[in-house]
């Protein structure tokens, strides 16, 4: 029993043991397999960026915008050329990595795996300043499995801004023009409109690149300025954070009281025009001891006497908020910028004010850009596309133009002056109208843009030609197709659902088809065009609702419905050409053109052929008696070598395989010959006639009428009873 009990001991001690071992095994392989795993879930330990001698580490340089992690570098030209380093998990050495393509940066060095340590690549960035959501998005093939990993970039400039005046004197009433000397002037966020409220009211605005400051004085005195300007992309601090706010431009002016008191009038700006002119407008001015009531003034531009006359002003009545109801009568255009205006009793200049009087809005042109083209007076816009617009006038910063229909995706940046403004359009894929007024607030401004579908010429992947038992596509042929059946017909098809897609339209495809049919010599055999083959996108386009149909080419084209001829009764090596190309009064010079050229190819060619074999050489043995014994024998003879023979031989000619209508240098055939038929011998004739098989080897290389082929071949002569061996040369002649 004690025996027992000891040897249970030993087993189950042995179990425990044995079971302890295997749980420590599998705890080490889950822990080495968490730490061969990337600590923070991605495949790259550190991705560094060289921009010029600068270099920014993930980790170091990272920042969370949006709740995402960005790594930050900070770049001085918009173009800004990077190379990039990534250092990867030691379990991703030696992983297949591809850098997707974007729309944000160009690859001009490849990705390359360098000494086992790193990847690197060089990209050349396109537009930082503009440029959303900019990132580097992988794929990796780990294993077999497909992953992506993305490296979320935060483009970083300082951008500066400096005023530097002249003068630091104002004068109420008094426009002045400074100009904000910037060194990125696309980075700047800043309102156009007025400010209001302050001791100087003021407002910014770019012209041809640069950058200009508007101040107008309301008050006098020592007034501290303050501009506050934000940026599209931010400016790096050293703790790492991210400041879109530039530093204020701060500048003390010294704002003076006009000689003349100045009278504010409650508009800035007057259109004039017929209304304007001769009713006249009411304003509200400040009012003054000096200023007369029921009286009217003249305005003019310059203080002394003579000016030209700008408005006349009308005083009715005094107002309870200190103001005088008046009427404006304007004349004559100016600017703020101009100068100030003179309010006169007769020649004597009373009071100062300034306001502008600009012309009525009216466009003179219209322009539309394309990408990658100039700027055209055309004003047909396509479905789907994006275009910029630029009009062209007078009084175009009055005007609040909007296009019917069309997706304003413009940004602040774009042009928006007294004579020109420029506009980003997007046309809408699904746009039913055919015209697109342009109005100006809600009132038409007798301008339209015209919707025109699609009439672009697509390569010939949707046309398909069937001369035997299969569909090929006409894009896809190359080179004349040597065809070694009869050609029941040649049948031209149309996929219509490859003309249009959702990111690209096409339209309706005009094609014309030149047939042209030659025989063996290349003599014409036939000639036809047909001009008006329409094939038009099938209902999966975005546009088919909008294309007419009436036209549209629903069939196969059977080339045997047009050709007299039909194609199986064309002899061999006969040649069908198609010539398909889109027509030149639809598209002039910009259609593309195809020509397929099917050959009816044969192997061989049976024809019977007669020569005058002459030189042969005739082996055959024939019975002679001994005159020793008396025994007939067979002998081995020769025949002679100067009788020419006359063959007619049924033969069978080869064509080269991958040539047209190329005949090989030999012919297979048999019939029969007329041995030593012309014998020059006076001696022995040795004439018969015989039964041959026979081969013969020709120069092809020309289509002589006199040629001298090689005869070789063996045959029964039937005189002689016997058969025979021969090979020598001939004469061919061709009729």
């Amino acid at each position: 029993m004690r025996l027992n009990r000891k040897v249970c001991r030993s087993y189950f001690s042995k179990q425990v043991l044995l079971l302890s071992v295997i749980m420590v095994t599998r705890f080490l392989f889950e822990v080495s397999v968490v730490l061969a795993q990337p600590a923070n879930g991605h495949l790259f330990r550190v991705v560094e960026l060289r921009v010029d001698s600068l270099v920014y580490q993930s980790g170091i340089h990272t920042v969370k915008v949006n709740n995402e992690n960005r790594l930050c570098f900070t770049f001085d030209n918009n173009d800004e050329v990077c190379e990039v380093r990534l250092y990867p998990e030691p379990h991703m050495k030696n992983k297949r990595i591809n850098l997707l393509p974007s729309g944000d940066f160009d690859v001009i060095d490849s990705l390359l795996f360098i000494n086992n340590q790193y990847y690197r690549f060089k990209v050349r960035f396109k537009n930082l300043t503009k440029s959303q959501f900019l990132r580097f998005t992988f794929t990796i093939n780990d294993d077999g499995v497909q992953k992506i990993e993305e490296v979320n970039l935060q483009p970083c400039t300082n951008t500066t801004v400096n005023l530097y005046p002249s003068s630091n004197e104002l004068f109420i009433g008094e426009e002045k023009e400074f100009e904000l000397v910037c060194n990125n002037v696309e980075n700047l966020r800043y309102s156009t409109e007025w400010t209001s409220g302050k001791g100087i009211d003021y407002r910014i605005a770019e012209r041809s690149g640069r950058l200009f400051l508007y101040l107008l004085p309301a008050r006098n005195g020592e007034i501290q300025m303050a501009i506050d300007l934000q940026t599209h992309k931010p400016r790096l601090e050293n703790n790492n954070k991210l400041t879109y706010q530039l530093a204020p431009i701060n500048y003390n002016f010294v704002v003076k009281n006009s000689r003349l008191q100045f009278l504010t009038v409650d508009r800035k700006e007057f259109t004039l025009e017929e209304t304007t002119r001769m009713e006249g407008i009411e304003v509200q001015i400040d009012n003054s001891r000096l200023l007369a009531m029921n009286k009217t003034y003249r305005i003019e531009n310059q203080e002394k006497a003579g000016g030209a006359l700008i408005a006349e002003l009308f005083t009715k009545s005094s107002m309870a908020n200190n103001r005088v109801l008046c009427l404006m009568r304007v004349f004559n255009y100016h600017r703020n910028a101009d100068g100030y205006l003179y309010i006169k009793d007769g020649d004597e200049a009373k009071f100062i004010t300034n306001f502008s009087v600009t012309p009525k809005t009216r466009i003179e042109k219209i322009s539309i850009l394309r990408e990658g083209k100039d700027w055209v007076q055309n004003l047909s816009v396509y479905p789907g596309e994006t275009i910029d617009l630029k009009v062209e006038g007078e009084g175009l910063h009055k005007a609040r133009l909007h296009f019917e229909d069309l997706v304003d995706v413009g940004s602040d940046t774009l042009i928006r002056n007294e004579n020109e403004q420029i506009f980003k359009l997007k046309v809408p894929l699904q746009i039913s109208k055919k015209q697109v007024n342009i109005y100006n607030f809600s009132k038409p401004t007798g301008q339209y843009l015209n919707v025109r579908e699609y009439q672009e010429p697509r390569p010939f992947d949707f046309v398909f030609v069937n001369y035997g038992d299969l569909n090929r596509v006409v894009s896809n042929i190359k080179g004349p197709v040597l065809y070694d059946k009869t050609v029941k017909d040649v049948v031209l098809s149309f996929n219509n659902d490859k003309i249009d897609s959702d990111d690209k339209l096409y339209g309706k495809q005009y094609l014309k088809l030149d047939i042209q049919v030659t025989g063996m010599k290349n003599e014409l055999i036939e000639m036809r065009s047909i001009d008006n083959i329409t094939v038009c996108p099938s209902d999966r386009s975005p546009r088919y609702s909008f294309y007419g149909t009436k036209d549209c080419w629903n069939d196969e084209l059977s080339l045997n419905k047009y050709i007299r001829k039909s194609t199986y009764d064309l002899d061999e090596w006969s040649r069908i050409k198609l010539t398909l190309q889109h027509n030149p009064s639809k598209y002039g010079n910009e259609g593309m053109k195809k020509e397929v050229e099917i050959v009816l190819k044969k192997y061989y060619k049976f024809d019977i052929d007669v020569s005058f074999p002459a030189g042969l050489i005739t082996v055959y043995k024939t019975d002679q008696e001994n005159e020793e014994t008396g025994e007939t024998e067979r002998v081995t003879e020769f025949g002679n070598l100067w009788g020419v023979s006359m063959a007619m031989i049924a033969q069978f000619s080869f064509y080269h395989p991958d040539k047209i209508a190329k005949l090989r240098p030999y012919k297979v055939g048999a019939g029969f010959i007329a041995l030593n038929a012309f014998n020059l011998s006076s001696t022995e004739t040795n004439q018969d006639l015989a039964f041959v098989l026979l081969g013969s080897l020709y120069p092809t290389s020309k289509d002589s009428k006199l040629s001298f082929p090689l005869y070789i071949g063996g045959g029964y002569k039937i005189l002689d009873r016997s058969w025979m061996f021969l090979f020598g040369p001939g004469i061919r002649v061709r009729l």
